[in-house]
């Protein structure tokens, strides 16, 4: 049985979003004590200390931060030749060297089964580039990014399950988003999938879940910094990760993934995307996202 749907309205556009449910009470401005008697939240401390507030966008005031309270994802890290991937990035970014010759493309599925905007899967392809202004050796930034578990990165397609995902993303942040059938199982395999525009298969992820590692809240962060344009200008978008249980496989045996043809597959063959460098499985994560912010680095170059 469907869940009945209402009408809510983002940045002049109409959406349908689940009656009840987080973007309809709240509207992205959540009463915290009431997510905190949501089961399904689990502990909700972490974002008591990150105040909302309303800040301007490119579609009028919104709430801001957005909250994901329960999230899951899978991430399998490529070597691919960097010739590829400049060809790929727009000036003026730089792919950051793995190796000689080549730099590094995420293929990444994730679920967020709570959060300020409804229940949704996506996927992500984004290729791994240098630190705006950074200078220097390629390979100290590279062991200094994987110390603080923090890199920056251009995302080339972002598909999403849900309209109000897509609106948001796209009217806000200007970001490449497109409606998709997209499915992430971590169980004792861990397998994901998307689906092309028209249903077909586009990608099929299976691989054996490794060994998971349960940590205390806010004991390990990480966080990811997307650049991209937006009206013209480059921005920057900073996504805080608070990771409860995880694992992380350098070289994993047994990964299969299918390529089918859809636009996933052909972005990933046409980056030169083949040799898994790791295989990143996070079973329980919350996670903050960002509204974008201006990057001078970038507009001076």
């Amino acid at each position: 049985m469907e869940r009945p749907v209402v009408d809510v309205e983002f940045g002049g556009q109409t959406v349908q979003v689940p009656a009840g449910g987080y973007y309809d009470r709240f509207r992205m401005n959540p009463d915290l004590d009431d997510v905190a008697r949501d089961p399904a939240a689990g502990n909700i401390d972490f974002f008591r200390r990150i105040p909302k507030q309303i800040v301007p966008s490119r579609v009028g005031p919104v709430w801001a931060p957005n909250f994901y309270y329960r999230s899951s994802n899978v991430q399998l890290l490529f070597l691919a030749p960097l010739t590829r991937l400049r060809a790929m990035l727009p000036m003026p970014l730089e792919p950051l060297r793995a190796v000689p010759g080549y730099g590094l493309v995420a293929l990444t599925f994730y679920s967020y089964a709570v959060c300020d905007n409804d229940p949704y899967n996506e996927a992500s392809i984004a290729v791994i580039v240098r630190r705006p202004g950074a200078r220097g050796s390629q390979g100290l930034e590279l062991l200094r990014s994987m110390r603080r578990r923090s890199f920056h990165a251009h995302v080339l397609a972002l598909p999403v399950t849900t309209e109000i995902a897509r609106v948001r993303g796209v009217h806000g942040y200007q970001l490449p988003k497109w409606r998709a059938e997209i499915d992430l199982a971590i169980g004792a395999a861990v397998t994901a999938r998307i689906a092309a525009a028209d249903g077909t298969p586009d990608l099929a992820l299976g691989a054996p879940l490794p060994a998971l590692r349960d940590v205390a809240p806010q004991s390990h962060m990480a966080s990811n910094i997307a650049l991209n344009l937006i009206d013209g200008r480059w921005h920057q978008t900073v996504v805080q990760w608070n990771m409860l249980s995880f694992a992380q496989t350098l070289f994993p045996k047994g990964v299969e993934l299918m390529r089918a043809g859809g636009p996933m597959s052909q972005l990933l063959d046409g980056l030169g995307a083949r040799k898994v460098l790791r295989l990143d499985v996070v079973k329980d994560a919350q996670l903050v996202l960002n509204m974008p912010r201006p990057v001078a680095a970038l507009d001076d170059i």
